[in-house]
C-alpha cells in the first residue's frame, strides 16, 4: 500500500499539472570554488520563499550534497529501474524541508543504458514536472561530458566562480564551450566568496567583456556571495549555513540572489520546455 506522502505528492503534482518546472544546471569552471553549497543554500532560499525546489546531486564520482547536508541517501537515481519503485521513492528529505535526489557514484551508466531503460528512468522521473518550480542539478566541475549535456540541455546555467584568477579563466573556458555548442544558451554568473559586493561586480564586469567582445555574448550576472566564516563552520557542522546561520552575510547574500532570481524568473518561466523537454534534449544527447 502507498504511504500517504506519496498520495499527497501525487495529488499535488495533477493539481499543478499546468505549471511550468524550470530546469537549472549549476556548474563551475574548477572545484574548490563553493559551487554544491551554492547549490545546496540556493535552493534552500527558494524553498524558504514557498518557491518548490528539489535539488539533484550529479556530480559524478564526488558528490558531496549529501556530506553538507549530514545525510546518507537510501536510494538514488538507478534504483527507478527497480521494479515497483518511484521517483517519490527515491527522493530524500533534506534539511529545511528541501527535497533531494542522490545520482549515485556511478552516473555514467547512464549513457551505457539500452533504450528500454532509459525510457523506464526518464518517465519514471515525469511526475516531477509540475510537482517542483525549479530542479537544480549540482553537477561537476570542469568538462565532463556528462556535465556538459546536463548544461545543454537545462533552461539556463548558473555558473559559480570566485575572484581569483585561475577560477576567472576556467569559468571563461566554460563558457566559452557552452557557446560554441549553444550560441542561445543563458547562463547566469554567481560570484562566490567576495570581500566586496565592489570586487564581485568587478569580477562580473571583467568576464562579461571578455565574453561580449570575443564571443559577442551577453552574460547576466545573479549576484555576488560574501566571504564569510561562518560558512566552513557550517560545513564542518554537515549544516547548511543557511539554517545554521542565518543572519550570516553569506546567508543574506543567499537571500539577494533568491529574490533577484524569483523576480525575474516570471519572465524566463515562459520559455522553458520543462521537464519533459529537458528529458528529451537530455537523451538526444545520449543517443
Amino acid at each position: 500500500m502507498r504511504d500517504q506522502a506519496e498520495r499527497l505528492r501525487e495529488r499535488m503534482q495533477q493539481n499543478n499539472h499546468e505549471r511550468k518546472t524550470k530546469l537549472i544546471t549549476v556548474t563551475s569552471g574548477k572545484g574548490g570554488v563553493g559551487k554544491s553549497n551554492f547549490s545546496l543554500n540556493f535552493g534552500l532560499g527558494l524553498n524558504e520563499q514557498g518557491h518548490k525546489t528539489v535539488l539533484f546531486d550529479v556530480d559524478l564520482g564526488l558528490a558531496n550534497l549529501d556530506v553538507l547536508m549530514g545525510i546518507t541517501p537510501k536510494k538514488h537515481l538507478f534504483h527507478l529501474l527497480e521494479p515497483n519503485t518511484t521517483v517519490w521513492d527515491i527522493i530524500e528529505q533534506g534539511p529545511g524541508g528541501l527535497e533531494f535526489i542522490a545520482g549515485g557514484s556511478g552516473f555514467t551508466q547512464i549513457m551505457q543504458l539500452d533504450e528500454e531503460k532509459l525510457d523506464r528512468l526518464f518517465t519514471q522521473l515525469n511526475p516531477l514536472q509540475g510537482y517542483a518550480e525549479t530542479i537544480i542539478f549540482d553537477t561537476g566541475a570542469g568538462f565532463s561530458n556528462e556535465s556538459i549535456r546536463f548544461m545543454l540541455s537545462s533552461d539556463e546555467v548558473i555558473l559559480v566562480t570566485t575572484p581569483e584568477p585561475p577560477a576567472i579563466t576556467d569559468a571563461y573556458a566554460v563558457i566559452k564551450l557552452l557557446h560554441s555548442r549553444n550560441p542561445a544558451i543563458t547562463i547566469r554568473l554567481v560570484i562566490n566568496r567576495v570581500t566586496s559586493d565592489r570586487e564581485g561586480k568587478m569580477t562580473a564586469d571583467k568576464l562579461a567583456m571578455v565574453a561580449k567582445r570575443f564571443l559577442n555574448m551577453d552574460l547576466h550576472t545573479l549576484g555576488y556571495v560574501s566571504d564569510d566564516p561562518q560558512v566552513s563552520k557550517a560545513v564542518k557542522q554537515q549544516r547548511p549555513f543557511l539554517l545554521t546561520y542565518p543572519q550570516a552575510q553569506a546567508s543574506k547574500s543567499i537571500r539577494n540572489l533568491v529574490g533577484c532570481y524569483l523576480e525575474n524568473s516570471t519572465m524566463t518561466d515562459l520559455s522553458t520546455n520543462g521537464l519533459k523537454g529537458f528529458l528529451a534534449k537530455l537523451k538526444n544527447f545520449i543517443r
